[in-house]
């Protein structure tokens, strides 16, 4: 058994040790924010947060995370309520078809966290997620719109 904090909760789960967390998150605990994208830890689709900070889950075996605090984007609002990080993707209308975005939030909302308010540079050097419909500049302005929130 391997266990997990997940979203601030205690879990095991009985899975080979070698088990990419993306599955783990997503076949075994329903978690599906985090998306398949290209399996080698580039697109950054299956973004996640480990002890706060961004990592491509499809690529990490679960026994790198043992112990360690796992966020996932179902588990960022709170009683509903949304981030400012989300809250500022709704507002500048982010996500074109949404597939990668959750991994693009989950790295946004890592940046902020760190720098609270981060310079294009910042972005550029943090937001190193792929997306294949272009929305770059949305992104870019979610972020400063969630900084000054």
């Amino acid at each position: 058994m391997t266990q997990l904090t997940v979203n601030g909760k205690p879990l095991s789960v009985d899975v080979d040790p070698q088990t990419p967390l993306l599955w783990v998150l997503r076949d075994h605990l329903g978690l599906t924010g985090a998306k398949y994208g290209c399996g080698i830890g580039t697109c950054g689709a299956c973004t996640v947060l480990v002890d706060g900070m961004p990592l491509r889950s499809c690529s990490m075996p679960v026994v790198g995370v043992e112990g360690k605090k796992i966020e996932t984007v179902e588990g960022l609002a709170v009683d509903g309520k949304l981030t400012k990080v989300q809250q500022a993707w709704v507002e500048n209308q982010a996500p074109q078809c949404g597939y990668c975005q959750s991994g693009m939030v989950m790295a946004a909302t890592a940046l902020l966290r760190e720098k609270p308010q981060p310079t294009d540079a910042d972005i550029d050097a943090a937001i190193t997620n792929i997306c294949r419909c272009g929305s770059f500049q949305e992104v870019r302005a979610a972020i400063h719109s969630a900084a000054k929130a």
